[in-house]
């Protein structure tokens, strides 16, 4: 008994083997089956032609594309399983390499190379991590980590494949172990609030403290500068008292100078006056300013030069017998 089993193609399928122009949308390639072999020819955006039942055509997206693994389940390293829900892979198949890669991976490349191997990677990475590092600490790592991972086998088996990023959302962890951490995070909340607190007290010392400095700083400088200050007007006050005093020195040193000149030219002139007939002259006018005169030995207060007397008695006798007064007698006045 020979039995046949009937393959009935998919409507899209049909209607793609049926169809003679076909259109290849933006941001895609067109690649192409013929007899299940993959073909080489790469066509760009727009409207092509095929051979009907004989070619089979694909569009295949080189532009940035995001990938979306879901629930991956692993153990850390002290055996806690947690789950991430969500990991997001942006990537990009290089138009260049789009034959090569699908010759050798096929049109779902992406299953082995994200899907697949988003798998591999948290699960090795969470069972060489424990929990608190998983969860926490290395935590915004991760992302980095899985994209050098993916970025360095693809380089080396499927060139073609661009890793552009990976995002990977919190893990999801037993609901135990969950109030724990919030706990804990709680806790070390409130010792980074208290830990800054005193942070912004010290600071607000040491604000207060340098303030201080500086006010007594420029205390000192306001001090130092009117201290400056005072000193040069003492200063310029005793040179001005020294040019004061210099120009009454030499002022009254001027005055001294010009009396003692005057003292002596008058000096040189009465020595130049004291002569004989000069002090003949004065005696003769200081003796007719007297209205009496008294001759003899008995005036003890009337000191007489003898040859002073005897020219003005001749001269004085001389100009009466002139004018024929003098009288006939010895000596024509009184003796007394």
């Amino acid at each position: 008994m020979i039995t046949s089993q009937i393959i009935i193609p998919s409507s899209s399928s049909i209607q793609n083997s049926l169809s003679i122009l076909h259109q290849v949308p933006e941001g895609h390639v067109g690649v192409y089956w013929r007899g299940g072999a993959l073909l080489k020819t790469i066509t760009d955006p727009g409207f092509h032609l095929k051979l009907p039942l004989l070619t089979q055509y694909e569009p295949v997206q080189v532009t940035l594309q995001t990938d979306q693994v879901r629930d991956i389940p692993c153990g850390t390293k002290g055996g806690v399983m947690i789950n991430f829900e969500k990991i997001e892979v942006v990537n990009r198949l290089r138009k260049d390499y789009v034959y090569e890669t699908l010759i050798n991976y096929g049109v779902n490349y992406d299953n082995t190379w994200i899907y697949d191997k988003i798998h591999h990677e948290i699960n090795q990475f969470c069972s060489s991590h424990s929990l608190q590092q998983v969860y926490i600490d290395v935590f915004d790592q991760i992302d980095e980590k899985m994209k050098e991972a993916l970025q360095v086998d693809c380089t080396r088996y499927a060139p073609g494949i661009e890793i552009i990023s990976v995002r990977v959302t919190k893990p999801t962890i037993p609901e135990s172990i969950r109030r724990n951490f919030e706990q804990m995070e709680e806790e070390r909340t409130k010792v980074l609030i208290a830990v800054e607190r005193q942070k912004v007290v010290e600071k607000e010392s040491e604000t207060t403290k340098k303030m201080a400095i500086s006010e007594a700083e420029k205390n000192a400088n306001v001090s130092k500068i009117l201290m400056e200050q005072k000193l040069m007007e003492k200063d310029s006050a005793r040179r001005q008292q020294e040019i004061e005093n210099q120009m009454y020195m030499a002022h009254e040193k001027s005055l001294a100078d010009a009396a003692f000149y005057r003292v002596m030219k008058e000096a040189e002139a009465n020595k130049l006056k004291l002569t004989p007939e000069f002090l003949e002259l004065k005696f003769i006018e200081a003796i007719a300013d007297n209205t009496k005169i008294f001759f003899g030995d008995k005036v003890p207060n009337m000191v007489l030069d003898q040859r002073l007397l005897g020219n003005f008695l001749q001269r004085f006798s001389g100009e009466m017998a002139k004018e024929g007064n003098l009288e006939e007698g010895p000596t024509g006045i009184s003796e007394a």
